[in-house]
Order: C-alpha cells, then structure tokens, then sequence
C-alpha cells in the first residue's frame, strides 16, 4: 500500500527514484538531493519499515504462513506510488537491497521503466554461506535487538580509507540508525534470503542499466559488478575508488556525477 508510505517529491523534470537499502532510510541520499533536483524529479521513498514508514508487524518464530513482505511486495509498493503519483515511466536506482527491489520492478514492471541503476547491489542471488550469515544476524537482532547489531555490522559497509580518516562518519551512522525497528530487519533479511538470480533481467532489460561499484566494497565484491555488467544491451559501470558499500557518504562528489551523467544520459535517447 503506498498510501501509507513516507516520500519525498523533490525538483523537477524526469523521474527519477532513488532506493534505499538495508537497515537505512532515505535521508542516506541526502548528500545527493540538492545535485540531482536541478536535473530531475526527484523521488525519494522510505520503504515499509523504514523511517518516517511505519514499521513492519513483527513475526514469530513458529508463524507457519509466508512473509508478507518480500523483494517483490517492495517492487510492487514502488509501482503503487508511481501510480499514484501518476508517474508512467521512471529511472529506478536503488542502494544495496533497493538495487534487489529494482531489479524485481525490472522484472515485473519492466514497461514502466526508463532505465535502472544498481548501486553497490547484484542480481546474484544469496550463496547459501551468505543465507546462514544472514540466518546468524536474524538470531543476533531478536536476542539482542537492533543497537548491538548496527554498532556490529555498519563499520564493514565502509572502506578502509574511510574508517582511517573519516571515523566520524561512521559513528554519525551508527548513532542515525540505532533505533532501527528490529522487526523491520528481521523482515528485510528474510525476504533477500529467499530472493532469486535476476541476472536474466539483465540480459533482457532493453534500456539503459547504471552499475556503481565501490572499489572496497566487502558486501557486493567489485568482481560481481565487472561480472554482470555486460549482461544488459546498453550498460554503464562505474567505480568509485575509496569507498566500500557507501559511495553515498563516502564520495558524494563522486556519486553524485556518476548518478547525473546516467540521468542526462538517459534523458537525451
């Protein structure tokens, strides 16, 4: 249901929708909000249990029946805002697990796209050593909650540049996110646990598909993105040096050059 779902609708021009990913919201695009608005609409979404969203209903343990939220649930309350902001077709660029929701609208919606863009994401599915990591980090959260793990796991999203030299920023998000509703990313880890291979997407996407790679990324290796990214009829792969999992914040010069030459390129066909 998009009603429910928190947005912003920013600037003017193409549409343009920028994903967050796991356990953030969308002010994780802050940094790029005021670059990209002077060259389009800008649509920035908290997901269902993010932010200003409301959280996800937690479930038990001995609960038989199937997650009600998925990739695909996601993808499907994305194409709910755009029609109800009456959007026919857009550029979807998502973060991380936003990058999985793109490629399931991509999948489902494929006629409502202008192009997409994975940003440090993969259309590889979980191996089953990630599954039970994630498994691992599901265990952690209902016994420990949501501070212990944020403190635990958001220091590996970043390169090690950043962690030398930029210790604040680190901690400026651990502290952001730290309140982070522990069913929200209970729900999250499962529904990219059951996700499944879209590099077919790829291969059959006939628009414009953006790849953003950090050079130290420890959660989407940059071999995945060499890998995939000649996969689509029309790609463009892009690495941003000194940053891991969170170019974002780590570069947001950077970023926010690659994300408008994708859009004015996308723009100009």
């Amino acid at each position: 249901m998009s009603d429910q779902l928190f947005y912003r609708d920013l600037g003017e021009g193409p549409p343009t929708l920028l994903l967050h990913g796991f356990a953030e919201d969308s002010t994780v695009w802050d940094n790029q909000t005021g670059a990209l608005t002077g060259a389009c609409r800008l649509i920035l979404p908290d997901l269902p249990g993010s932010g200003r969203s409301p959280a996800i209903t937690a479930r038990t343990t001995s609960d038989p029946t199937p997650p009600t939220t998925t990739i695909e649930s996601m993808a499907a309350t994305i194409k709910a805002l755009l029609d109800q902001l009456k959007i026919d077709r857009c550029t979807l660029i998502g973060h991380s697990m936003g990058g999985y929701i793109a490629l399931a609208f991509a999948a489902l919606y494929p006629e409502r796209l202008t192009a997409f863009g994975l940003f440090h994401s993969t259309a590889y599915p979980d191996t089953e050593e990630k599954r039970a990591t994630r498994r691992k980090a599901i265990d952690f959260i209902r016994t420990n909650g949501s501070a212990p793990f944020i403190r635990a796991s958001i220091p590996n999203l970043f390169s090690t540049y950043t962690r030398e030299h930029h210790p604040d920023l680190i901690e400026t998000t651990i502290a952001k996110y730290s309140t982070f509703a522990p069913s929200s990313l209970i729900a999250w880890y499962e529904a990219m646990i059951a996700r499944p291979d879209r590099t077919d997407v790829l291969r059959q996407f006939p628009r414009p598909v953006l790849f953003i790679a950090g050079r130290d990324d420890n959660v989407i290796p940059l071999q995945q993105s060499l890998e995939q990214c000649y996969l689509p009829s029309i790609s463009h792969l892009y690495i941003v040096e000194n940053a891991g999992h969170q170019a974002m914040l780590e570069n947001p010069q950077k970023s926010n050059q690659l994300l408008l030459e994708f859009i004015n390129f996308v723009t100009r066909i």
